[in-house]
């Protein structure tokens, strides 16, 4: 194994992104390339350094980390037109870019150099040189000692949010692939979302104790995904009470066996004590929390994205837990059961909230403008472009060819643009 069986994966999993021999070389030779000792040197001696990697972050998860540098970052190589211009700003700023087998990276300088930017160099050993080297390298992931992909961090008073990768679930994500968050109360907690496994909700407990001696009474599933529910397991030993809508409750006992095999595969050894657990509480409409000196509307305001979805409303603070209605750094997912059209009317309540501040179900806190760009405009876009089709007596491959490009910066793209596509036209030949 080692170095050289990653080489030869990366090269057999992503070589359909590579040019033939021949161009390759004639693009390396027409480009500055610098060895690992070169930018070794520039790293120590220059803070300003731009470090890009433009292999996938599923690939940075499959072999472990990218480059540690000051300015390091991952955007993948089809992506680099959408996001360069916001990461790097200068086109004067030194930058070195690197991929795992010197294939993507020397296509990226080229790019690079064709939009402007003057000082842009291949580090043609790349990842797997460095890591030979035994030099410093990084992972996406702020909690490395933790199951947990980051810690909690304080969203606003009261408020904490333990914000997951924005990817599909992994074993080196431990299945925190959404956000944990948590209302501290003058008598008691409640938990928005169990997590998805009963190691990490256990790992989540461990940093809610660290910031508050109050105990977690309440435990919410914002719909009955695995990455919801799963981590109930956990909860329930304590006997928190769990609080899901009824259409979730459903979701759960129906899914169950599939959604626990799905898991245990995915997770492996981490799936230790893991269990789905029902709720021991369901509404239909609204329920209020009071945990002391401030209160929590748990609502649901339409059908969305999938069955039972809630939210957390907390009007005192003009702050939403939105859960899985409002997505704005990966690109929504759509089931099955999701039913667009309604989601972008019951948007419109979403909305009539007025909150200011947004924890969406996966991503950073933001704001509403933010989450309806990335969420209700995109169903708009996506529908409206679908109903031309069939309007026209379109099939199902004129779905394919809609041009998502406004939208592929954002993560997961790669995994959900086309699915999307055909699940959207499939629904609405039925409308």
């Amino acid at each position: 194994m080692g170095i050289r069986f990653f080489i030869v994966v990366l090269s057999f999993l992503f070589s359909g992104a590579v040019l033939a021999a021949p161009d390759i070389e004639k693009v390396r030779a027409s480009i500055p390339n610098i060895d690992t000792a070169t930018l070794k040197a520039e790293l120590a001696k220059n803070e300003n350094l731009v470090l890009i990697d433009v292999r996938t972050v599923r690939e940075t998860n499959i072999v472990g980390g990218f480059i540690k540098g000051k300015r390091s970052m991952i955007i993948p190589r089809g992506w680099l037109e959408f996001r360069i211009e916001d990461a790097v700003k200068d086109k004067d700023a030194p930058i070195v870019v690197y991929c795992g087998t010197n294939q993507r990276s020397p296509l990226a300088v080229q790019t690079l150099v064709k939009m402007g930017y003057t000082n842009v160099r291949n580090y043609a050993d790349g990842y797997p040189g460095w890591l030979k080297a035994g030099l410093p390298i990084t992972t996406r992931d702020a909690a490395p000692n933790s199951f947990l992909y980051s810690k909690p961090v304080k969203v606003a008073e009261r408020v904490w949010s333990a914000i997951g990768e924005t990817s599909p679930s992994t074993y080196q994500n431990s299945g925190h692939n959404n956000n944990l968050s948590f209302v501290i109360g003058d008598d008691a907690v409640m938990v928005f979302n169990g997590g998805g496994s009963f190691l990490l909700a256990h790992a989540l407990h461990d940093e809610i104790k660290k910031i508050t001696d109050k105990p977690v009474k309440y435990l919410v599933y914002e719909n009955g995904q695995g990455h919801a529910s799963l981590g109930g397991s956990y909860w329930k030993q304590l006997g928190v009470e769990i609080i899901a809508h009824e259409d979730a409750a459903h979701e759960i006992r129906e899914r169950k066996n599939g959604i626990l095999a799905s898991a245990q595969n995915r997770l492996k050894d981490k799936f230790f004590g893991t269990d789905m657990i029902e709720p021991d509480v369901t509404f239909s409409d609204k329920k209020v929390l009071d945990l002391g000196g401030i209160k929590v509307v748990l609502q649901t305001l339409g059908a969305a994205h999938s069955p039972g979805d809630i939210m957390a409303w907390l009007p005192s603070l003009k702050l939403v837990i939105s859960g899985d209605l409002a997505f704005h750094q990966r690109l929504l997912p759509v089931f099955e059961d999701t039913q667009t059209g309604e989601w972008i009317k019951t948007w419109g309540k979403f909305e009539a909230l007025g909150a200011q501040i947004i924890i969406p179900g996966h991503g950073t806190p933001t704001n509403m403008a933010e989450v309806t760009k990335y969420t209700k405009d995109y169903l708009v876009f996506m529908r409206g472009k679908i109903g031309k089709i069939i309007e026209d007596g379109g099939e199902l491959g004129d779905a394919y060819k809609i041009d998502q490009s406004a939208y592929e910066h954002l993560d997961t793209y790669e995994f959900l643009a086309l699915r999307n596509a055909a699940r959207i036209f499939q629904a609405m030949e039925f409308e």
